[in-house]
């Protein structure tokens, strides 16, 4: 990528941006709309019903209206799947940034982005680790974008456990969703590391966001039944869908350690992929 603003690579990185920003904004995936649906069917507490069915008619009028699905349009983190044949430069990040902020501009966005101390706002969802960029070799040349607000984050927790506390597992991530109640809007989606590093354990679950909810493992299963077992239910209001799926990444860890991360998401899991037109 050369070293000007307006190279046709630039431009078309800019361009995937935007459109993967607008269409996570906008359209549910299909996997999670699905998951609302038999919940909505399932569901026997009348209030929780009463919730999904609003969370359901949400979902189609910002279909209808082409707006963001939430009023909390969340940060900007993408996952760029680089081809051998792009170079991984500043540009590539100059790009990506582009895309967001005309994304901020054109869905629109709204500015969630500030200086964590002086929270100076610069308007555009761009600044110092902003967007939050993921990258990883592949095929084709494609960004996910994955929108992340702030009621769900806020309530997302790493613990470092000891390698004999692998039962504990369940544990963290029950009392984890326990602590956090009403406030990130459930029915959630959880995404849970397991194994890394302190930051890797982070890293994977949020990237278990990324993974289609219509099937879970036996693991994946069990946590998201102790979950719904608490009895929070949709919007905090009680019933049994506290959670529509739980989602396991996992990696190798050192032998002394067991980190265990939770990345919590509201009801609307957004994530979108565009390939980047060259």
């Amino acid at each position: 990528m050369q070293n000007t603003p307006n190279t046709p690579l630039f431009e078309a990185v800019a361009d995937a941006t935007c459109r993967a920003l607008q269409e996570a904004e906008v359209h549910l995936p299909a996997d999670v709309l699905r998951a609302l649906q038999r919940a909505e069917e399932r569901e026997p507490n009348p209030v929780a019903r009463s919730e999904l069915r609003n969370i359901l008619r949400n979902v189609e009028l910002a279909e209808e209206l082409r707006l963001p699905l939430c009023q909390d349009t969340g940060v900007p983190v993408l996952y760029v799947s680089l081809p051998p044949d792009v170079p991984l430069s500043e540009r590539l990040y100059a790009a990506l940034a582009e895309g967001v902020r005309r994304a901020t501009e054109r869905v629109p966005l709204r500015p969630n982005v500030v200086d964590p101390l002086t929270r100076e706002n610069r308007g555009d969802n761009t600044g110092p680790g902003m967007p939050s960029v993921h990258l990883r070799p592949g095929e084709r040349f494609a960004i996910t974008a994955l929108p992340k607000g702030a009621g769900s984050e806020n309530v997302s927790r790493i613990g470092m456990l000891l390698p004999s506390e692998r039962e504990e597992i369940e544990r963290f991530v029950v009392e984890t969703v326990l602590r956090a109640g009403g406030r990130p809007c459930p029915p959630l989606v959880l995404g849970v590391g397991i194994g890394g590093t302190f930051d890797g354990s982070a890293a994977l679950a949020k990237e278990a966001l990324l993974s289609p909810i219509d099937t879970m493992t036996g693991l994946e299963r069990r946590l998201c039944e102790a979950v719904n077992a608490l009895g929070i239910g949709p919007m905090g209001l009680g019933g049994e869908t506290t959670a529509l799926a739980v989602k396991v990444r996992q990696a190798d860890c050192h032998t002394a350690s067991l980190p265990v991360a939770v990345n919590v998401q509201c009801w609307a899991c957004r994530r979108a992929t565009v390939e980047v037109r060259r």
